[in-house]
């Protein structure tokens, strides 16, 4: 797969699929995962900017995907520049799926939103939040900063969204990795949807 969170993601699925499916008596319930999956559809994503302040100037809109970027090939995500410290809120609503300190993110919180959708927030100063915590729109989740690789860039914002459930009509054949498009999506687009 794509990422380590759509990793964890299929496996959590698939290991419900097979209690399910073991265990004679639960069989009955088998629809109950894919109708769980197809509310998650449903539920309307409508999105902030999600650094307070910032409007879409705050970014370059042809960095999704700029290569080459270091260790990553290419740029999965959008860098939003701020001040150091400021706020950085959730995007859109959903439930915080982990918080982490390392690896080239730094601070970084990963949000499961609508749609299935993870939106990760990584070089924060500060984590505000924390692990199963339910998020609205605009709820603070931490503080712009220069962790992880960004340490000694300007402060800004690693803003990604991915999902686990391919988006085949993404598929780039010309761009380098670009079959990992398909799981990434540009938040850019998202973002300046008004």
């Amino acid at each position: 797969m794509i990422t380590n969170t759509t990793n964890r993601f299929w496996f959590a699925l698939l290991s419900v699929f097979a209690f399910i499916l073991r265990d004679r008596r639960m069989r009955k319930w088998f629809w109950v995962p894919f109708v769980i999956i197809g509310l998650g559809f449903l539920l309307p994503q409508n999105m902030i900017i999600p650094v307070k302040g910032a409007t879409t100037k705050s970014w370059a809109d042809d960095s999704f995907w700029a290569y080459p970027w270091g260790t990553s090939i290419t740029h999965k995500g959008i860098d939003i520049f701020a001040e150091k410290g400021k706020a950085v809120v959730a995007s859109t609503h959903g439930i915080v799926i982990y918080t982490y300190e390392g690896g080239k993110g730094g601070k970084s919180v990963m949000v499961l939103g609508p749609k299935w959708r993870f939106h990760y927030y990584a070089h924060l100063d500060e984590i505000k939040t924390f692990p199963l915590k339910p998020v609205k729109r605009g709820s603070i989740l931490g503080t712009v900063g220069d962790t992880g690789n960004a340490k000694g860039k300007p402060p800004h914002l690693h803003y990604a969204i991915t999902t686990p459930f391919p988006y085949f009509h993404l598929k780039d054949s010309v761009a380098v990795h670009g079959w990992k498009k398909m799981f990434y999506l540009d938040p850019d687009i998202w973002l300046r949807k008004k």
